[in-house]
């Protein structure tokens, strides 16, 4: 039995355990989280990816925990209403599509009580070292002992410590694409009903919705400049950064930024893409965001995730010990399905892609090969 080590327990790392387990492998998966991680903003799963969640007999779960908006509205920088729909959000695009909205949280969690069974979890630890032999590949860990396994996977993130052990610095792989996120939850104080909020002014917006009943709201607050440098790791400093560039801005923003320093799931990155000219180095190999990241802009990251996993795993049961075989086809066959969904993010900058663009994208590829 062939032994997998998979850093990240997010979408891709999760699915990819399932599907590796499925095959006969035996994953390891190593989170520096101390568990599955809560929060998050709402996720779309579309095309191939359903069927994804349709062979891990997910799909119907997956489709009772999506969210239920009714519509939208949008809001100039003082607050004042635009204009609304009940037909479609800008978060999930039309209400009546098979497209299913839901929770990040909720996605992971269903993923994870899938595999947990079957699949050894390392929690609170990361990958510090890899070391490529003839025939296996030593990692090391920040708490655990070294050991040796026949293939690593980062599905690590935009932040991919495998990428930097096995391909080099960050760097030389990221595209900065404008806009800053953030994302956390609190109470639902605006008394949202299944109703999404958007407030657009120029370089900075956000966007509210209500979730689990309509009991508390996620809520996303950007703003578009050049690179900016701070600590991944300092959520205080990306706070301060946060409010700086939203304080001017009318609505509920002074509420929503008092709610920001209160907030226990708070996350904060840039808009980027990740482009490599391989997924592969030796034994180490990348999925989902680590290896091609489209951006939250492209509103395809979570389905590249599980398609990209799902592919993955379904090469190396092809090719058995023949995992350089298997990582050439796993490319071959993914990366004409990643650049077109790459391409949505950047087709329209500053809106969102066209319904027939996404239509294309999401559909692109195959699983049966």
């Amino acid at each position: 039995m062939k032994t997998v080590l998979v850093s990240g327990a997010s979408v891709a790392g999760l699915t990819l355990a399932y599907w590796l387990h499925h095959h006969g492998y035996a994953p390891t998966v190593v989170e520096r989280a101390p568990g599955v991680r809560p929060g998050g903003q709402a996720i779309d799963v579309r095309g191939v990816a359903l069927d994804v969640l349709d062979r891990m007999h997910l799909l119907e779960q997956a489709q009772q925990a999506r969210t239920r908006m009714r519509g939208m509205s949008m809001l100039d920088g003082d607050g004042n209403e635009l204009w609304r729909s009940t037909e479609m959000t800008l978060s999930s695009g039309r209400l009546d599509s098979d497209d299913i909205e839901l929770l990040r949280e909720d996605l992971t969690q269903l993923l994870y009580r899938k595999s947990h069974e079957d699949v050894e979890y390392l929690f609170d630890d990361s990958i510090t070292l890899l070391q490529e032999g003839a025939h296996d590949i030593r990692a090391s860990f920040e708490r655990s002992q070294d050991r040796t396994f026949d293939l690593v996977v980062g599905a690590d993130g935009l932040h991919s410590k495998v990428r930097q052990l096995a391909f080099g610095p960050e760097r030389e792989f990221i595209r900065h694409l404008g806009p800053h996120v953030a994302v956390f939850s609190t109470d639902n104080f605006l008394n949202l009903d299944d109703w999404q909020v958007w407030l657009q002014d120029g370089a900075a917006s956000y966007c509210v919705y209500p979730v689990r009943n309509n009991t508390e709201i996620r809520a996303t607050l950007g703003f578009t400049s050049e690179p900016l440098d701070y600590d991944y790791h300092d959520t205080e400093q990306q706070k301060s950064i946060l409010a700086d560039r939203m304080s001017h801005l009318g609505g509920e923003t002074p509420s929503l930024l008092k709610a920001m320093w209160e907030a226990p799931d708070f996350y904060f990155d840039a808009m980027a893409q990740i482009h490599m000219d391989r997924w592969s180095e030796g034994r180490a190999v990348l999925v989902g965001d680590a290896g091609y990241c489209p951006s939250p802009l492209s509103g395809q990251g979570t389905s590249l995730a599980l398609v990209g996993a799902y592919v993955l795993a379904d090469e190396l049961r092809k090719a058995g010990a023949d995992h350089r075989t298997a990582l050439t086809r796993y490319e071959q066959r993914l990366r004409p399905f990643v650049e077109r969904n790459q391409a949505l993010a950047t087709e329209n900058p500053g809106g969102s892609a066209s319904e027939d663009s996404l239509e294309r994208a999401k559909t692109a590829i195959t699983l049966d090969d």
